[in-house]
C-alpha cells in the first residue's frame, strides 16, 4: 500500500519530534556539564564524561548548535585540541566571546579569563570578526 504525501509527512514530523527529544536529553546534560566545569571540556572530555548518554556524533552535533546558540564558546589551546566553555553573560547587553582563555601547562586545563580583553589594533577598512587568544603557564591552582 502506498502513502500519501500527508502519510508521509506526519511521519517525518512525528520522526523530528523523536529526535528533537533525544537530542534535548543530550544537550541538557552537556550544558549542565560546561556549567559546572572548572575549565573548557574537550570533545573526549565530555563524551568520557557523559559515558553511554549518547554517542560520539550527537556530541559534535550538540556543541555545533550550542556555539551557534551563543551559549557555549569553543577555543583551540596550544596542542590543537577544540575545547568548549559554558557562556557566562549570554543576557549580557555587549555580549562577547572575545576574552583571554588561559592554558595551565601543569594540569592541562583551559580557562576562561573573561575579565581580560584582547586588545586588538588593526589598519584601516578592517573588521574583527572573531579571535582567539591563548596564554600559556601555570594556573594559580598548580603554582600555589
Amino acid at each position: 500500500m502506498q502513502q500519501s504525501c500527508k502519510d508521509r509527512l506526519s511521519n517525518i514530523k512525528c520522526n523530528t519530534v523523536a529526535i528533537k527529544m533525544r537530542n534535548s536529553k543530550s544537550k541538557t546534560a552537556i550544558v549542565e556539564l560546561l556549567e559546572q566545569s572548572e575549565g573548557a571540556l574537550s570533545h573526549k572530555d565530555i563524551q568520557t564524561q557523559l559515558k553511554d548518554l549518547c554517542d560520539r556524533v550527537t556530541v559534535y552535533r550538540v556543541l555545533d548548535r550550542l556555539v551557534n546558540e551563543g551559549r557555549v564558546h569553543k577555543v583551540i589551546d596550544f596542542d590543537g585540541v577544540m575545547r568548549f566553555a559554558a557562556c557566562h553573560h549570554c543576557g549580557d547587553h555587549e555580549h562577547s566571546h572575545n576574552h583571554v582563555h588561559f592554558s595551565c601547562e601543569s594540569c592541562n586545563k583551559v580557562f576562561c579569563l573573561d575579565t581580560v580583553k584582547p586588545q586588538v589594533d588593526l589598519p584601516d577598512g578592517y573588521q574583527v570578526k572573531d579571535s582567539l587568544h591563548v596564554v600559556s603557564g601555570v594556573c594559580a591552582q598548580c603554582s600555589s
